[in-house]
């Protein structure tokens, strides 16, 4: 047996409103996590010769001693 409900005056099987939430539901995930990402922006090298922007650019984050 199937429940009924009324909405708007007509009847609707529950099983339709629960395919309606979860459409809704995941339709709204996948627009509000998709999309293009802009990409993240650099600050500018502010270096004193072209070797020591050469060296910014190549020497490791993760390994500069604090």
């Amino acid at each position: 047996m199937t429940q009924y409900y009324t909405i708007f005056g007509r009847q609707i099987a529950s099983q339709y409103l629960a395919i309606g939430t979860l459409t809704t539901m995941f339709t709204g995930v996948y627009l509000s996590v998709g999309g293009s990402k802009a990409p993240a922006a650099t600050p500018p090298i502010n270096a004193s010769s072209s070797d020591e922007a050469d060296f910014i650019k190549c020497a490791p984050i993760h390994h500069i001693p604090p």
